[in-house]
């Protein structure tokens, strides 16, 4: 495939892994954020809120700002499939391999958590990641599911503005992060993953509402689950085509990405004899991108956008079941508001309450029967006993402006690695009894419940620091 470039290519192994930080732009923006860490990162070229890192891994995973959520770690590559989706607040995106939630977190940024996005993962474990990330970034607009891409295409025809696939795949591009990506690609290797991935476009064709925009990526070099896999999904799709890249507005203005190469569908070619693709379907596979370690600091990475023919209808707003009782069993959820006199501006008609669970039902609510949903919309606690207990989810999703009763520790403070450690805290004498909403700086962490001259803590068990 690469011929006299194979060299720099294999040099490129020995360099270090370019892994970086995103910041969560829900919750700082990037030059705010740069001058109050003081890490003053360089940044990814193809986005603009991604930067490298310059220390090890663990100062980044250690520090309390990636706690607090004000950041994900992910690799530098791996940021470019988000970015592409070019989401916008109020439409429906639906990232269909979304665990661990790097690219969701990114998408409900970008959509400014309004609007719906839903996203799934087959495997419910992983789903688990999944919702801890979208719950620790302040995400509220979010529905999260573990079910197959047929059965999601059953419930929601037509349904989704946009569709990011960051599909199963052989994974040739992360051989230099993990070794043993190597061992499950002689297991499974790309005459595994083609079909698959075939099968997941298939399913996403019909969810796709006319107008709309389908990412797909991977992170392998194989031309068989790249431009193969488009290739063959433009075959019998006709109604959808290859979109060329602006790359000034979606890059950033990047030129060390290079494209797809649709005369490399010949080498996999099993006879040996050049593909039987068409000539018009080798014009649009020119359009799509390809990520090489020894063009850029990053791994390897392919991608796709696609647009389906037609145009897209506006929404409407469609009101939520929200399952309220006219018993006031809600009281102590409203009391919790004004105790605190937290002024977050709800809608009653998406307040969910069941099973003695509160929800805040994102702006459209899907069909979903019979699928498995792990999170559906903002959690922002449960009713025990007459009193209300808040979700650390509730916490993150706060402005600080939008709670008075509050307490702050600075980033740099022993008080906020205990906390994040759930232990016990003191309280000054002056400090109000009752709930408070605790702050690193001025960033909505958790909450804490004040009593007999102690801070208890009530930091969720499941993020705790260990």
């Amino acid at each position: 495939m690469l011929g006299s470039e194979y060299d720099a290519f294999e040099a490129s192994f020995g360099r270090e892994f370019h892994n970086g930080i995103r910041i969560n732009t829900l919750r700082s923006d990037p030059a705010e954020f740069n001058s109050r860490s003081g890490f003053l990162l360089k940044r990814i070229p193809w986005t603009e809120n991604g930067f490298y890192m310059d220390r090890e891994k663990k100062f980044f995973s250690g520090h309390p700002y990636y706690h607090a959520g004000l950041y994900y770690i992910q690799e530098a590559s791996a940021m470019l499939p988000a970015r592409l989706m070019r989401a916008v607040p109020g439409e429906r995106i639906l990232d269909l391999c979304a665990a661990p939630g790097g690219k969701s977190t990114e998408l409900a940024a970008s959509m400014k958590n309004q609007g719906l996005l839903v996203s799934n993962d087959v495997s419910s474990s992983r789903a688990k990641a999944l919702v801890h990330n979208i719950e620790t970034m302040g995400i509220v607009n979010c529905v999260v599911t573990s079910a197959s891409p047929e059965k999601l295409a059953s419930l929601m025809p037509q349904y989704f503005d946009g569709i990011l696939i960051d599909a199963p795949c052989s994974g040739e591009g992360m051989f230099h992060k993990e070794a043993s990506m190597m061992e499950s690609w002689k297991k499974t290797g790309p005459d595994h993953y083609h079909p698959i991935q075939k099968s997941i476009l298939d399913s996403a064709a019909v969810m796709l509402a006319p107008g709309g925009r389908l990412v797909y990526s991977t992170c392998t070099f194989s031309p068989q689950e790249n431009e193969g896999t488009i290739a063959s999904f433009l075959e019998t799709h006709p109604d959808f085509s290859v979109q060329d890249i602006d790359e000034d507005e979606m890059l950033c203005s990047c030129t060390c990405i290079d494209r797809g190469n649709p005369d490399w569908l010949d080498l996999c070619s099993e006879d040996g004899r050049p593909s039987s693709c068409p000539e018009n379907i080798r014009g649009q596979l020119r359009k799509t991108l390809r990520l090489w370690p020894h063009h850029l600091e990053g791994e390897g990475h392919f991608a796709a956008v696609l647009r389906k023919e037609g145009s897209r209808a506006a929404h409407e707003y469609q009101a939520a079941n929200c399952g309220r009782a006219s018993d006031h069993s809600l009281d102590p959820f409203c009391d919790f508001l004004n105790d605190l006199r937290i002024s977050a501006g709800f809608d009653a008609g998406r307040i969910r309450f069941s099973g003695g669970y509160v929800q805040y039902l994102p702006e459209y609510q899907p069909n979903l029967a019979g699928i498995h949903i792990l999170r559906n919309g903002w959690f922002l606690g449960e009713i025990k006993n007459r009193r209300f207990e808040p979700s650390g989810a509730f916490a993150r999703a706060l402005d600080i402006s939008e709670c008075e009763k509050k307490i702050y520790f600075p980033a740099d403070s022993e008080e906020i690695s205990r906390y994040f450690r759930c232990e016990t805290l003191e309280a000054d004498s002056g400090m109000p009894p009752g709930w408070c909403l605790v702050c690193e700086d001025e960033f909505p962490a958790g909450w804490c419940k004040v009593s007999g001259g102690r801070i208890k803590n009530k930091y969720p068990a499941g993020w705790r620091i260990i």
